[in-house]
């Protein structure tokens, strides 16, 4: 991979006057490194995220939770509201599992070691590597999806990028040519490159690229065939039923399983559709049910069809596990899954 030699000079130059101004990086060529707790929470929010959809999230979670002992410390609750739309919400409990092992078992600071960081729970070989890189000066490189996309392209590698044997040999070659003075710029400048250059979707932006003159993708005609990426398999589609169930201006909640999708988020309650015999499994009989019309949402790897039922319940008795919740609580307290965003508006038309 001799053009990967070639790009960590012309790179950096071109991150220095192009990069991305993010409040959790470092001033591009000043040599300062990154706080680690604000670089690891930032790049947890960015998988499967984009950045323009982060930053709001951040400032909010930063403001909330300061420090990584407050983050330790925090009721599920509250930080679920606060990771509230990010979705894949087992990012939220690995960070404050991490959270906790440092604040109780490291003293309160973070591991030094790329070794060290990737023994922390739900920190990953890109989370580690960011966090050695940009908070500890370590020559570590951080291979995501744009980096994986943007080495392929520079090198003409024809590996499927979402097989590990592809990702280890690729992450090898980087850590050869990572600059040790400037591991943290450099991988930042990878990712930059990605999203703002070498894109995902479309033609890339060749002519602004400082490694146009040697890639081997554009020099060959093949950006639009790299990287190599195997087809996803088909997602599952489940049919669902979803209860909006009302009574004197609050609506039900209730928690579902510690385990498997969404885990012990609040929801509204749902069944596999059609659903008809789930009110009476719950004990419920509200006094009518009306159309609330259908919703999608699609997850990584299922879809769900959404059919709405909306009702008044004459009681506020419910089953164990739920809970009434008005449009205050509903704002401050509760993390309902964007999964049911679609029908947000029929909920915030009935409750008080």
């Amino acid at each position: 991979m001799d053009e990967l030699e070639m790009l960590p000079i012309p790179l950096l130059e071109w991150y220095r006057d192009n990069a991305r101004a993010l409040p959790w990086r470092p001033r591009p060529g000043s040599g300062d490194r990154g706080d680690p707790y604000h670089v690891w929470v930032s790049e947890v929010m960015l998988q499967q995220t984009r950045v323009a959809a982060v930053l709001d999230y951040y400032a909010r979670f930063m403001e909330a939770l300061p420090t990584v002992a407050d983050l330790a410390r925090a009721e599920e609750d509250r930080l679920m509201k606060l990771w509230q739309g990010l979705g894949y919400y087992s990012r939220a409990r690995n960070l404050q599992k991490a959270a906790r092992v440092v604040t109780d078992q490291l003293g309160g600071a973070f591991p030094d070691t790329y070794e060290g960081l990737l023994a922390l729970p739900g920190v990953g070989e890109y989370t580690a590597g960011a966090i050695a890189a940009i908070a500890f000066g370590l020559p570590e490189p951080a291979v995501d999806g744009n980096v994986l996309r943007v080495t392929a392209r520079l090198t003409g590698d024809e590996g499927d990028i979402l097989r590990p044997e592809t990702r280890r040999r690729m992450r090898a070659a980087l850590a050869r040519v990572i600059p040790r003075r400037a591991p943290g710029d450099f991988d930042q400048a990878m990712m930059d490159l990605g999203a703002l250059v070498c894109l995902p979707n479309g033609a890339p932006l060749c002519g602004l690229c400082p490694a146009r003159a040697f890639c081997r993708a554009r020099l060959e005609g093949r950006t639009d065939t790299l990287p190599v990426k195997a087809p996803k398999k088909a997602r599952r589609v489940e049919e669902r039923t979803v209860f909006l169930l009302f009574h004197q201006g609050r609506v039900a909640l209730r928690r579902r399983p510690e385990k498997g999708l969404l885990a012990g988020l609040w929801e509204y309650p749902s069944a596999p559709a059609p659903g008809d015999g789930a009110l009476e499994d719950w004990g419920l009989s509200p006094l009518s049910l009306e159309d609330g019309g259908t919703g999608r949402h699609i997850f990584t790897h299922v879809e769900w069809h959404m059919t709405c039922r909306l009702g008044e319940l004459p009681s506020p008795a419910l089953p164990e596990g739920w809970t009434w919740a008005g449009r205050e609580e509903l704002r401050r307290s509760y993390a309902v899954p964007s999964a049911f965003r679609c029908f947000r508006h029929l909920v915030e038309d009935r409750v008080r």
